[in-house]
């Protein structure tokens, strides 16, 4: 309640600015304007069934996936993610996964998951960028589904190109045995759950996913903040 009532003192010294379209925001706004926030595109039911079944079906690794958003160019989301990932605005990592986990709650909470597990990085990148965005959009999902994250459990265990301009076979074959399992006693007979800031093609999630099944999980799961169609 304080905080509340101390936003408009804070404000008018340091104004707090949306993120996508650079508005002054009011005292009740966070992180982007109201007009912003209601351009975010919710991902539909049928949508992430067909996902599911292009991504995921055939491999029969992923147990079960959902997406809060589609992603799309030049919009909210975009200027979301790359605030997150390029200007180390952390809190929007929270805000993004807080909010993703409110619309998706009840469907997760079916699943009983034991550990949030987000998509680590590789470590010279994580190095050359200071953090994971993925750990921050899963405290923001933890904070709402009261599920431990887990940040040690798994690493990239080699560089991988960017997926930008690959196909699905390229995408496959980059991520091949890009992961290596760092706490084995910790995975076995657990329903875990990877987040991730977008999925597009899915092979990432799915090699993270093949691993920590070989190394006893139980169930895997994946949830992104955002689909890219």
């Amino acid at each position: 309640m304080l905080a509340i009532k101390l936003t408009p003192v804070f404000d008018f010294f340091l104004p707090r600015l949306c993120e996508h379209c650079g508005d002054k925001l009011t005292a009740t706004e966070s992180i982007l304007c109201d007009n912003c926030f209601a351009q975010l595109k919710t991902a539909s039911e049928e949508l992430i069934i067909h996902e599911y079944e292009r991504k995921f079906s055939y491999d029969k690794i992923i147990d079960g996936f959902y997406s809060a958003f589609i992603f799309t160019e030049d919009s909210p989301f975009q200027s979301l993610i790359h605030s997150l990932k390029y200007n180390g605005r952390f809190r929007i990592g929270v805000f993004i996964g807080e909010t993703a986990a409110g619309l998706l709650k009840e469907k997760i909470r079916n699943w009983n998951a034991d550990l949030l597990l987000p998509v680590p990085l590789f470590h010279l990148k994580k190095a050359e960028r200071g953090y994971n965005q993925s750990f921050y959009i899963a405290k923001g999902f933890s904070k709402v589904l009261n599920i431990p994250v887990k940040n040690n459990l798994i690493k990239r265990a080699r560089y991988t190109e960017t997926q930008t301009k690959l196909n699905l076979e390229e995408r496959k074959e980059n991520m091949a045995n890009a992961f290596a399992i760092k706490n084995a006693k910790e995975i076995k007979g657990k329903k875990i759950i990877l987040i991730d800031d977008v999925i597009t093609t899915g092979s990432t999630v799915t090699e993270c996913g093949k691993i920590l099944k070989s190394h006893g999980a139980q169930k895997v799961y994946a949830v992104s903040t955002a689909i890219a169609e």
